[in-house]
């Protein structure tokens, strides 16, 4: 039986890469233009780093993580970059730096669910993280930031939904309405749900269980809490987003329910779909997080960021075609061939030969598949120390000297 890449994972082919390329070479420019630098994490971090930054009522820390031993040291697979980056943030003092800190990722991340399109065990995030800054201004940018970055890659039919989870006292009182309103049906819920009602009921209302969500639906659950009252304090942080979001003309939609799938969010949740393939998608999603750093033992940071998967953005994009290479060497000297081939490399130019030396009109088939221009080195042209020029796709020729080309 042959060997097939695991369940999850898919190989990204030549045809498909240039896509990713694009993607890559489009967040590298809007994020530098923003002075966001990147940086790159290790793939795999001790586990304590996810179950203490990503939080255990999550199911990414109780049922996705891809987590082994060795030499008896538990190490994760990371599911998510903003943990490893917050622990490079701690490792290597940027705190003591002046701040704003901007960074971004791009890399592959693993979580153990069912696959389905778009979504792999193995799947790619693009994300930005800012440290340092307490105003909303802050939240404000990284929005603006992943909006330019999704109209560059040609998806402007977007929504952005916003929500404010307030502090931790904020959400005291809004997480005992949310258990007396859900307590009558606790027992249909699902077993997840019975769990996060104790510790962490909001996560309740991120549930993407068919069964709990149908209960909620039929029982108005959701309509029969009021939204989070916010402190003067992040009332005021919320306010502020609002007006800057207004001044960069953002439009926005207020979504009370809106709680995101990780326990670090504070303040500020957000998320962008995009109508671009006429039904409405999540791409990126993201929020404040302004006890994570101290979580993981560094000094109190106030944080924000977002990450989008790659694998969406690429579905929602249009496809490019590759490129034809400029110049397809047809000859049947083979020494001359390779000679010529790397004398046009050289010069900056993508060549290729026939490995084979077929017949001339197998090589012009080639030529005229994969390339721009055929260079024709046959026996007069090295005879009188010239080649013949062929543009492929007007069919006109030419000679020339090599040093013309």
């Amino acid at each position: 039986m042959s060997i097939k890449a695991p369940k999850g994972t898919k190989d990204i082919l030549p045809d498909e890469i240039i896509n990713w390329q694009n993607i890559e070479n489009v967040a590298y420019e809007v994020f530098s233009k923003a002075n966001f630098k990147e940086i790159r994490t290790p793939i795999f971090e001790d586990t304590d780093l996810f179950e203490r930054g990503v939080g255990d009522t999550t199911d990414i820390v109780n049922k996705e993580m891809y987590t082994f031993l060795k030499s008896d040291r538990s190490l994760t697979l990371r599911p998510e970059n903003t943990a490893g980056v917050v622990r490079a943030y701690l490792e290597h003092n940027f705190y003591r730096e002046s701040p704003p800190i901007k960074l971004w990722y791009k890399g592959p991340m693993f979580r153990y669910e069912r696959p389905q399109a778009g979504r792999q065990r193995q799947f790619h995030q693009i994300g930005v993280e800012m440290f340092g800054v307490q105003d909303a201004s802050a939240d404000a940018e990284c929005i603006l930031l992943a909006t330019n970055f999704l109209k560059k890659l040609g998806l402007n039919d977007l929504v952005v939904e916003i929500n404010s989870l307030g502090c931790s006292e904020c959400r005291k009182e809004y997480k005992e309405q949310l258990k007396q309103a859900i307590a009558p049906f606790l027992d249909g819920l699902c077993d997840d749900c019975k769990n996060r009602y104790e510790k962490n009921p909001l996560r309740i209302l991120d549930c993407k269980n068919e069964i709990c969500n149908k209960l909620f639906d039929e029982n108005d659950l959701r309509n029969k809490v009021s939204g989070i009252k916010l402190c003067p304090e992040c009332s005021e942080h919320y306010s502020k987003l609002k007006s800057y979001l207004d001044v960069l003309n953002i439009k926005y939609v207020e979504n009370t329910f809106l709680v995101r799938g990780l326990d670090y969010y504070t303040k500020t949740v957000f998320e962008i779909k995009s109508n671009n393939l006429g039904s409405q998608n999540a791409v990126c999603g993201g929020g404040r997080y302004d006890g994570l750093v101290e979580t993981l033992g560094g000094p109190h940071t106030p944080a924000v960021g977002w990450a989008m998967g790659v694998e969406r953005l690429n579905s929602l994009i249009q496809p490019l075609q590759l490129k034809k290479i400029d110049y397809f060497v047809v000859s049947d000297n083979q020494k001359e061939a390779v000679k010529l081939t790397s004398s046009l490399r050289d010069k900056g130019y993508t060549v290729e030969f026939d490995y084979n030396s077929r017949k001339f009109a197998k090589q012009l088939e080639k030529a005229g598949k994969i390339s721009k221009f055929a260079v024709i080195l046959g026996e007069d042209e090295i005879k009188n120390n010239y080649l013949t020029v062929k543009n492929l796709e007007t069919a006109q020729q030419e000679k020339k000297k090599l040093e013309e080309l």
